[in-house]
């Protein structure tokens, strides 16, 4: 068994995915030397996601939390997320290995609709399974990826949402994996796909990197993420891993209390899910607990192995950030900035605004993963009460 992050992560799967998890990880190392699929990547990236997404800093917020706030603004690629790096790599590696149709999961719908968006465009089919609960709280994106020709699959099984989804996934990509390739939209399950998504996800970090140095003259103090599986927290932390001098801290769905939360980090033990060894949410018999997160991005019971491996080596710090907090930053980024941001990265923001209450005139970077227009109806919701 090959782990990559230290005791974390190896291929804990059926004996039948082995060999196409085998296939996968060679033709990866093969596309990853292909010059003309490179610069396809990095065209797709500039002309259809609309990459360098801007560093942008947040005056009014750091005025009123007594640091410098920056926000790397993930939420202007096209389909609204970062998801779309990941999206465009996958689908072109998936060309590259010859592969005619494309599994993908999703829980928020950001995942799904990149994938759809980009199907689309590249002429190749496309199903999406999404648990039932995600499917009737993102109804907006569901719409989006069935315009855009994907076929949905809504998952009424289990706790119905993106556990469920990735399991359903896995079951279709196991019938039917000689012409389809699995992709995954965060860095979690066997090996190579952790590290896969976090090629594509590298991206953010590299630009925000180059962006802060050239702005601020020197590297941020604090880089803060929100993590759920872990793709944007990854892509970002990783062009600052090995800076000591930078402190990185992931903000997990805390949800409303410990028992009922999504925060794998900060209250999971280590264990076995989809495919990899990690910290999961499980009960005191071992099976995996039903989560919860008002971000539907973060309502996931694992994280990807490489945030395990950071939590155990002490380089990055993970709290959990609860519903209550993540919805006043919601409500205060878009009051003080004009920015809407996702439930998601509300997380981070939330974060950001509570460490600054102990310390002033520090540079702080967040991670603005998406955009919040597909959380209004979750928003409006909650404060009526329903």
């Amino acid at each position: 068994m090959r782990h990559e992050y230290g005791i974390f992560g190896g291929i804990y799967v059926p004996e039948t995915l082995v060999p196409s998890l085998f296939e996968l990880e060679r033709a990866f190392k093969e596309f990853k030397k292909s010059k003309r699929y490179k610069e396809k990547f990095k065209i797709y990236l500039k002309e259809y996601a609309g990459r360098p997404t801007p560093l942008y800093h947040a005056k009014n917020l750091s005025k009123k939390w007594g640091n410098e706030i920056y926000f790397k603004r993930e939420d202007l690629c096209h389909t609204g997320a970062h998801k779309i790096n990941n999206a465009i790599g996958q689908i072109l590696l998936a060309r590259f290995m010859h592969k005619k149709r494309i599994i993908a999961e999703t829980g928020a719908g950001q995942h799904g609709f990149a994938t759809s968006a980009v199907c689309a465009k590249e002429g190749i089919g496309c199903t999406i399974y999404m648990g039932k609960i995600d499917a009737e709280r993102q109804r907006e994106n569901v719409l989006k990826m069935k315009l855009l020709g994907a076929d949905v699959v809504e998952v009424d099984k289990g706790s119905k949402t993106l556990k469920d989804a990735i399991n359903e996934a896995i079951r279709d990509w196991i019938t039917n994996f000689e012409n389809s390739h699995y992709l995954l939209g965060s860095c979690v399950g066997p090996k190579p796909y952790p590290e896969i998504v976090k090629y594509f996800q590298s991206i953010i970090g590299k630009e925000a990197r180059t962006q802060f140095i050239k702005r601020c003259g020197s590297l941020p103090d604090y880089v803060i993420a929100c993590v759920g599986g872990g793709s944007n927290s990854i892509g970002i932390f990783s062009a600052f891993v090995k800076d000591k001098e930078v402190k990185i801290l992931g903000a997990e769905g805390g949800g409303t209390d410990r028992d009922k939360t999504s925060a794998t980090l900060s209250f999971g033990k280590k264990g076995v899910l989809h495919g990899a060894l990690t910290y999961i949410l499980q009960d005191e018999k071992g099976q995996v607990r039903e989560t919860h997160s008002i971000a539907p991005g973060l309502d996931y019971p694992g994280v990807g192995p490489e945030h395990s491996f950071l939590k155990q080596v002490k380089r990055v710090k993970y709290f959990p950030v609860f519903d209550d907090e993540a919805i006043s930053a919601f409500e205060e980024c878009a009051e003080e900035e004009g920015i809407i941001p996702a439930l998601e990265p509300s997380h981070a923001l939330a974060l950001a605004r509570k460490i600054s209450k102990n310390m002033n005139g520090k540079r702080i970077l967040v991670c603005l993963s998406g955009r919040g227009e597909k959380d209004l109806n979750i928003y409006w919701r909650y404060k009526n009460g329903k």
